[in-house]
């Protein structure tokens, strides 16, 4: 028996621990979908798999809150999949390892998936829990948030009837998030011819070991990204070494920060020695400009199998300049909350070979005009580049409401359960509750959850100590639910 099982709340880990042995990795959600309709099943609670995918349950109200307004919970089934290199995972069969450290939950070489497992596990523990006192209640769990919100962008516009949306997908214990930003798929293609590989000796060189991290929640940390630190290592090879480029893979996951990136090049044999004390200068300059935040860098050459056909030189220049001139990063800050970010960028795959080029960026923004802008930039870089560019999967943000009143009970709520006073703000990272309130803009919107750390990072942990006051609240709040 996994050992989380015998935390408490019950409600919640013993749901989560369910959860870690069903594959569900964006993009693979069946068993997790089958899943969820066996548990609602299973407990007497409504349930169906709507055309989007997406798994909506519905529990009527205890006797005598039949008056109180409906509320929907709302999280999403998918988890980000990424591992360790030594890893042997395979995220479509085998069940995630969790263990307990120093008061958290981590996965043994891979991502947790308590993003947003927690969120699902807390819906389960209120539709199983007849002991619960509650109005009607509705939830919504969505499907393939982390690679689109393809769930919820396909969402039907008559298919929910609450009044209240709480999104449990925040990741901070004791914030409660009013706000948050759009976003839009920046995917930049070309196709061309390779050419006959005339180079005596072929190298891979792999750059991994950086943070990587959560595009929206960790942008303004400082972190580097692979692809933009590699870039920089291919440029100086190309000119110093006569290096040519036949492959480049770098990140799996557009709203994750990529922590490894690998490159096959082609060059005289004379000069694999220069290129390897290139490598190791740029490691070093890696570790001396992210002192602090990057300390487990590994940058290193190894010896390749001779591939027949190469990058053509004009086109392996073009990427390149395209790649070192694309913003990655924060564009600003929100100049009236000037700790929050309002607009950036993530520079998150590129996969160059065999005669398909494809670099894919997500790019965030609360304000439409910027999110426009930043697209804009980012398609005029690739543009000139000779590439194809391909804007995708927008959706709006999220416009705060300080004066929600699911905000002020649950204020009201967690001052009386802690003695403090809740964090409110808006958040980079982009929740689907902005997608929903598209669809349903009457509903008052809040978004909560307890503590986790480094989401879409084989580092994602969370914080037990917070599981408990975020069950008690959350069941709390649904019982003082306003009448309608």
């Amino acid at each position: 028996m996994s050992e989380i099982r015998n935390l408490t709340p019950a409600a919640i880990w013993h749901n989560f621990d369910d959860l870690t042995k069903v594959p569900r990795p964006s993009g693979h959600v069946e068993k997790v979908q089958q899943f969820l309709l066996d548990f609602a099943k299973r407990v007497g609670v409504e349930a169906f798999k709507d055309p989007a995918g997406n798994i909506v349950m519905r529990k009527p109200a205890t006797p005598g809150f039949e008056n109180r307004k409906t509320v929907l919970l709302q999280a999403h089934m998918d988890m980000v999949p990424q591992k360790t290199p030594e890893s042997t995972h395979n995220f479509e069969t085998d069940p995630i390892e969790t263990y307990i450290e120093d008061g958290w939950v981590h996965a043994k070489g891979t991502t947790l998936g308590s993003d947003d497992g927690i969120g699902v596990a807390a819906i389960m523990g209120v539709m199983e829990d007849n002991t619960l006192k509650h109005g009607p209640l509705e939830a919504l769990i969505t499907r393939d948030e982390e690679t689109g919100m393809y769930g919820v962008n396909e969402l039907p516009e008559d298919e929910l009837h609450s009044d209240i949306l709480m999104n449990l997908d925040s990741e901070l214990w004791g914030k409660f998030v009013i706000g948050s930003a759009g976003g839009i798929d920046i995917t930049a293609t070309l196709a061309y011819k390779p050419v006959d590989n005339d180079q005596e000796t072929t190298v891979r060189v792999t750059l991994k070991g950086l943070r990587g991290g959560h595009s929206g929640l960790e942008i303004n940390e400082g972190r580097a990204n692979a692809n933009k630190e590699m870039v920089r290592l291919v440029r100086k090879a190309i000119a110093e070494t006569g290096a040519r480029l036949v492959s480049w893979h770098g990140g799996n996951m557009r709203n994750a920060i990529p922590f490894k990136a690998e490159v096959v090049l082609a060059l005289p044999a004379d000069n694999v020695d220069s290129l390897k004390s290139l490598v190791e200068a740029q490691r070093v300059a890696i570790e001396d400009e992210f002192r602090g935040i990057e300390k487990n860098v590994e940058f290193f050459v190894e010896d390749a199998e001779k591939p027949a056909e190469l990058v053509p030189q004009e086109i392996q220049d073009n990427l390149i300049d395209a790649i070192y001139a694309c913003h990655n990063g924060v564009v600003r800050m929100i100049p009236s909350y000037p700790n929050v970010v309002e607009t950036s960028s993530n520079l998150a795959i590129i996969d160059i070979e065999a005669g398909s080029a494809a670099i894919k960026i997500l790019a965030r923004s609360s304000r439409e005009d910027m999110k426009e802008y930043v697209a804009t930039t980012l398609e005029s870089c690739f543009n000139m580049a000779g590439m194809k560019t391909e804007l995708s999967g927008s959706y709006g943000g999220w416009d705060p409401n300080p004066n929600s009143e699911i905000l002020n009970l649950l204020k009201k709520l967690y001052k009386e359960q802690t003695g403090e006073e809740a964090a409110v703000q808006a958040d980079h990272a982009g929740l689907e509750c902005s997608v929903i309130l598209g669809k349903y803009p009457g509903m008052d919107v809040v978004s909560l959850g307890p503590t986790l750390k480094s989401p879409h990072t084989t580092s994602e942990r969370f914080e037990i100590a917070t599981a408990e006051p975020f069950w008690k609240l959350l069941t709390t709040t649904l019982e003082q639910i306003p009448e309608k």
